[in-house]
């Protein structure tokens, strides 16, 4: 008599940390693509994207949420709020600790929060940015995050970059979900709606390299995404994005859109690249700036705006 197949497991996976430690750079290496936009500044994403590992005998939903952090506004407020959903939904929470960073207050507070918001979810420790560091600093951190998270708790080393270690990292959350059904369709990579991935890519490409007054203050809208008919024959299809970028102040205006418009040419070259990938198609990316002034603080703005 021969055994029987495994059981097909799936579920949902959140990882968490403070911004920079590697959270939705590891979202996109386990996929295996770029659905999440990263970003050194904190509060870089906004909406949970769902990343969708698809394995033969598993299925694993990766919910990349905005960062967790003590609100100094309404929009602060509401991605609070859209976090503390998150966890308590999903099976298992991925703790992020870079390899080469000592673990301070914030990493404790992080844990603290996720542990009231989310009592019974499964915790497990992800030491990130293994690549930046010797064997005994992993083993060092390893040992400092599993004091941390208690004898429950397990650890696991990993580098996104490299890709070093995730496919333990895969196992490990496997073995960690329920049995069950897949949710999506075997290939699909996200559930998140296109247009909600340009606006991103778009953002992501506005916040590189600015000063710290901008991240918070920028939103970004997509308006209108045609294909272009009036094209030849013998022309590949493409695709007009018209998109908008909001900030709260002239100054910030300025800095989006720099001197004779350079930064907002860079900004649309490198989004377009990312755009381009997602559709497989020729795009024309057409980008305006907007002031929506103290658009984080008011409720109907912040409706209009998608939040």
């Amino acid at each position: 008599m021969s055994e029987s197949a495994p059981e097909f497991r799936s579920g949902f996976v959140c990882f968490v940390g403070r911004p920079n430690t590697g959270k939705s750079t590891l979202t996109n290496a386990l996929v295996g693509e770029k659905i999440a936009i990263t970003s050194n500044r904190p509060q870089t994403t906004r909406h949970t994207i769902r990343g969708i590992v698809n394995r033969p005998d598993a299925q694993l939903i990766l919910v990349d949420t905005p960062g967790l952090h003590r609100p100094r506004t309404l929009l602060g407020k509401r991605l609070n709020e859209l976090v503390r959903d998150t966890y308590s939904e999903v099976d298992v929470i991925g703790v992020c600790i870079p390899a080469d960073e000592a673990i301070g207050p914030g990493d404790r507070w992080i844990i603290s929060q996720v542990r009231e918001m989310a009592p019974r979810t499964t915790l497990l420790g992800v030491v990130t940015k293994i690549d930046r560091v010797g064997p005994e600093q992993v083993a060092k951190q390893l040992m400092a995050l599993s004091e941390l998270l208690g004898p429950d708790a397990e650890v696991v080393p990993v580098s996104a970059k490299s890709g070093k270690q995730l496919d333990v990292l895969s196992d490990l959350l496997v073995s960690l979900m329920e049995e069950g059904p897949a949710f999506y369709p075997d290939g699909e990579l996200t559930d998140e709606p296109e247009q909600v991935l340009m606006a991103e890519f778009i953002r992501e490409a506005a916040l590189e390299g600015v000063h710290d007054e901008l991240p918070h203050s920028l939103a970004v809208v997509i308006e209108e995404v045609i294909d272009r008919e009036d094209r030849r024959p013998d022309q590949p299809p493409m695709v007009d994005v018209h998109a908008v970028l909001f900030v709260e102040r002239d100054s910030q205006k300025g800095i989006i859109i720099g001197r004779k418009g350079a930064r907002l040419k860079e900004v649309g070259t490198v989004a377009r690249a990312q755009i381009e990938r997602l559709l497989g198609t020729k795009v024309y990316l057409d980008l305006h700036v907007k002031v929506a002034k103290d658009w984080q603080r008011d409720p109907k703005q912040l409706r209009r705006l998608g939040f």
